[in-house]
């Protein structure tokens, strides 16, 4: 097993955000803590009149795509105050109600289910940019790094073997005009009184195929709660198996990539089994 460093991403850095918020917009925003979960983080704040939002770092356009899914009613937060730190993009959003579960359950498992059927075809009819990228046979920007699986261990090289011929032999793109999430899981949902009350962190949302949220949700299902994922895999046995192949990939890739340059061993091994035990279903 190499020891090499691999380049890892910085956590948001949420004291020196704030100040530096205060600088370009003279907008005083107090620290309430830290906001559970999550691989970058994300902080609770509040405004000087007392409302209590959420800061994140974000790409530009999720604000707008967040929109859009909340107009198709699903349940996401309102951007309020967006800026430039430093070179990075940091978004203050509405705080929503309910807190993250703590596991998936059945009744989470199908609300899920129901929020990506919402998000057919929500962005058809807008002009279509270019195809969203899949990185199975090249790197992506800041993820999905082929480097580490290549050299971390023969069992990760054989890995990374299986997803660049997926790539060669199904392509490295996802089309569709449907609105991708692209990290739906558990951990990136709230739920309050045991129901749905947030969808968040749209911050890699996607214009293509809502299906690759589906195998997002039966990734993390693999390695959380298999005994639920039957309704997801009833949806997904109706996808063209290479379309299942190629997306399946991308998350083997990108979850396994992650877990090396940022996590232990044990994490690399528990994604790494998920990815090899799906490869024979997908």
């Amino acid at each position: 097993m190499t020891t090499q460093a691999w380049p890892t991403s910085a956590r948001l850095d949420a004291p020196r955000v704030l100040d530096r918020i205060f600088d370009i917009t003279g907008v005083r925003l107090v620290l309430e803590g830290p906001c559970p979960g999550g691989e970058i983080g994300a902080a609770y704040v509040r405004w000087p009149d007392g409302r209590r939002s959420v800061l994140t770092a974000a790409r530009t356009q999720s604000g707008l795509l967040a929109d859009r899914a909340r107009a198709a009613g699903v349940p996401t937060a309102r951007h309020e105050l967006t800026a430039r730190v430093d070179g990075m993009r940091v978004v203050v959003q509405q705080r929503l109600p309910g807190t993250p579960p703590e596991a998936f359950d059945a009744a989470l498992v199908q609300q899920l289910l129901q929020v990506n059927d919402r998000l057919a075809g929500v962005l058809a009819g807008e002009p279509a940019p270019s195809p969203a990228e899949l990185y199975l046979t090249g790197d992506g920007p800041g993820f999905c790094l082929h480097g580490p699986l290549e050299a971390h261990s023969p069992r990760t090289a054989r890995l990374l073997s299986w997803v660049r011929s997926v790539g060669s032999s199904f392509g490295t793109h996802m089309i569709g005009d449907d609105l991708v999430h692209m990290d739906f899981h558990h951990g990136n949902v709230l739920v309050s009184g045991g129901r749905l009350s947030g969808v968040v962190d749209w911050d890699g949302a996607v214009r293509g195929d809502r299906h690759f949220d589906l195998v997002t949700l039966r990734f993390y299902l693999a390695a959380t709660a298999p005994q639920l994922a039957g309704p997801v895999d009833e949806r997904l046995a109706l996808l063209p198996s290479r379309r299942r192949q190629a997306y399946w990939a991308h998350m083997s890739l990108r979850q396994v990539d992650w877990s090396i340059r940022h996590h232990d061993a044990a994490t690399v091994d528990r994604w790494l089994t998920v990815a090899e035990d799906g490869i024979a279903t997908f």
